[in-house]
């Protein structure tokens, strides 16, 4: 794989079988944070994905390119340093500019501003950018984003992934 792609390899507590589908975990470019990352991963293996872990600091560009390589079910991108907001404007503008990608679900969540809590109408902005969701560390709990990730029809996404191929 291309761009340094690294795959989970945590073994968690997870149903045995067919996985769900392929999610794709992400810092914003001026953020090195990487515990959050494996939080992120651990929880989201633990629901039946497997996660492509990007790690800290990722390029918009790279984030755009392993995403055209893998075509994942959902990307979720983090920030604890608390520029969340400011960056995932503009990597949503990114993915979102990719023809197939436009349709696959992207969240971001954390630290969104340095600010603390983000208003409504901070978080409407992100959502109206692209986002399919935002969690807010101030306003969500890790119940809310599983609730979420949870949710997601890989089945959808394929027909999606069909279409866009034909």
């Amino acid at each position: 794989m291309s761009a340094g792609l690294t795959r989970g390899a945590t073994n968690t507590a997870r149903p045995t079988g067919a996985r769900r589908g392929t999610v794709v975990v992400t810092t914003v470019a001026s953020d090195s944070h990487t515990w959050n990352l494996v939080y992120l991963q651990m929880l989201i293996e633990e629901l039946g994905y497997e996660v492509i872990n990007l790690g800290p600091c990722v390029p918009d560009q790279v984030l755009v390119d392993a995403c055209r390589e893998t075509a994942p079910d959902l990307v979720v991108i983090s920030s604890v340093n608390g520029h969340g907001h400011q960056d995932g404007l503009r990597v949503i503008g990114a993915l979102r500019a990719c023809g197939e990608l436009t349709s696959t679900p992207v969240v971001i969540g954390g630290k969104l501003g340095v600010a603390g809590q983000q208003s409504e109408a901070a978080i409407g902005e992100l959502r109206s950018a692209g986002f399919d969701a935002v969690f807010d560390d101030s306003s969500t709990t890790p119940r809310e984003f599983s609730r979420f990730v949870g949710a997601l029809s890989p089945a959808a996404r394929a027909l999606e992934r069909t279409e866009v191929g034909a």
